[in-house]
């Protein structure tokens, strides 16, 4: 330990009460330039929110928060992240074009309720190590578009890389005449403390990160937002397409070293194709660990229970690396899978493990699958999502009747389109709800509605009260008065 180093840090930080202060005087100005931000009219706000998405997806600026980005957090890799700023950036754009998020949005003659829209006010923006640009900004542009302001509170390993961001921001804020006080971060060093004062100070939290920080923001007494654990299982049932599944999985794996909550950790695979669907995911780059192989990986991995930041969000070779697998060398492998049977924490590998690692499970049929699935959410995971890959949609209807997930992601790769994509219509977030499964107070993608209130008007109408056998006519037939 560097005793200089740790001393002189201790000096230099800051005392509770000038945290304390510090958060105070940011949300100040936050609340001052969100006040006549509200009242500026839609065309404003979509300027905001159009000026904070092209800060990010400019290609120049885009390449160098991906850069840094990995650079600062070592979680990832510079094309995927590069790709992943550009296509969620521009698919929420899509989303939020033509919106109304201010003044009357909706008027209902026959029910008498014009609906008018509404700021919440100043948004505390938590946001993760895995995408320190990409969540972020699309905080800020939900934000921005509902007449909010947003103060961003990274994580310590990305605030380099959001700071950035805000920077770019700023500057295409300057261009447009729009008040910088609206988009604002948290100083350096970013602690609990001064996270816990924003989320206090704040009239909304959005968290998206760890379950702790999803915890504390639930804890803030200030409304909240926060998503799930993830811990993607995805079904392989016989009558599917094993050659475009297998792609599609190999895709969703290895997108970005798997930082995405949304990325399968497990397939159940059914018995019938079982080996045909392993040798297509082999030809997809993956590799077959034998028993010794597997214990050697889980060693690497995991200590004591928590998963290890040598082998989070790395390639399949420098987890093959740490993991002592040297005779994986030369094999060129995208992504590494291990036969699981167990859940819980004596079996690790049933969890999630933000790398690209694949539990594989064997099921003897699709209801075996399903049972697989639930086993699994029932350690981690539970409220996110399933996917499928069959040939026989109407499966997809019954896991979302019987699993407990928000979405049941059908032919797809996952990762890809859980938050939204250009072939789906779910909207784009990166952001996803888990209900009450998952301990959330929503199980949507989090897209603009949630940072929006809305007031309604309720004219007088003609009245019309139902007789009462309209209503119970049926039950009385059934059951008797």
């Amino acid at each position: 330990m560097n005793v200089r180093a740790t001393v002189a840090e201790i000096v230099a930080a800051p005392t509770d009460e000038a945290v304390k202060e510090r958060v105070a005087a940011l949300v100040a100005r936050a609340r001052e330039a969100q006040r006549a931000f509200e009242v500026a009219g839609q065309a404003t706000l979509d300027t905001a929110a159009a000026a904070a998405a092209w800060a990010i997806m400019e290609p120049d600026r885009n390449r160098r928060l991906a850069e840094r980005s990995v650079a600062d957090t070592g979680l990832g890799n510079v094309e995927d992240k590069f790709r992943k700023n550009y296509r969620k950036t521009l698919g929420l754009l899509r989303d939020l074009h033509g919106k109304r998020t201010c003044g009357v949005i909706s008027r209902d003659p026959g029910r008498g309720i014009v609906e008018i829209a509404r700021a919440v006010g100043v948004v505390a923006a938590i946001t993760p190590s895995t995408n320190p640009a990409a969540t972020p900004v699309n905080k800020i542009i939900n934000a921005l578009k509902c007449g909010n302001a947003v103060i961003v509170a990274p994580s310590p390993k990305g605030h380099s890389s959001c700071a950035l961001l805000i920077e770019f921001i700023h500057q295409q804020f300057e261009r447009a005449g729009i008040d910088p006080a609206l988009v604002q971060i948290l100083p350096e060093p970013v602690s609990k403390l001064a996270s816990a004062e924003l989320m206090r100070a704040a009239d909304l939290v959005v968290a998206t990160g760890s379950q702790a920080n999803v915890r504390m923001a639930y804890a803030s007494g200030t409304p909240a937002f926060g998503v799930g654990a993830g811990n993607v299982a995805s079904i392989v049932e016989r009558s599917a397409d094993l050659a475009e599944a297998a792609r599609k999985i190999a895709l969703s794996k290895t997108f970005d070293n798997a930082t995405s909550c949304s990325s399968e950790n497990s397939i159940v695979i059914e018995d019938a194709v079982y080996d045909a669907m392993m040798e297509q995911l082999l030809r997809c780059k993956g590799v077959l660990l034998d028993a010794t192989q597997k214990a050697r990986l889980q060693a690497a991995m995991w200590h004591d229970g928590k998963l290890s930041e040598r082998c989070t969000a790395k390639s399949a070779e420098q987890i093959a690396q740490a993991a002592g697998l040297d005779e994986l060398a030369g094999q060129e492998a995208k992504f590494l899978m291990v036969e699981e049977s167990g859940f819980g924490p004596e079996h690790p590998f049933s969890g999630e493990k933000l790398a690209p690692v694949l539990a594989v499970y064997r099921a003897s049929d699709f209801a075996d699958a399903a049972r697989i699935v639930r086993s699994i959410y029932a350690y981690m995971g539970a409220g996110h999502s399933v996917g499928l890959h069959t040939a026989n949609t109407d499966y997809a209807i019954e896991l979302g009747e019987r699993l407990p997930v928000a979405r049941v992601i059908v032919n797809q790769a996952h990762c890809l389109a859980t938050g939204g994509n250009f072939d789906n219509g779910l909207p784009f977030s990166l952001s996803m709800g888990c209900g009450t499964w998952g301990r959330n107070n929503f199980s949507g993608n989090l897209d603009f509605h949630y940072y929006l209130n809305v007031t309604r008007v309720a004219y007088p109408i003609e009245e019309r009260m139902p007789e009462l056998d309209t209503l119970l006519g049926d039950y009385f037939g059934r059951v008797g008065r």
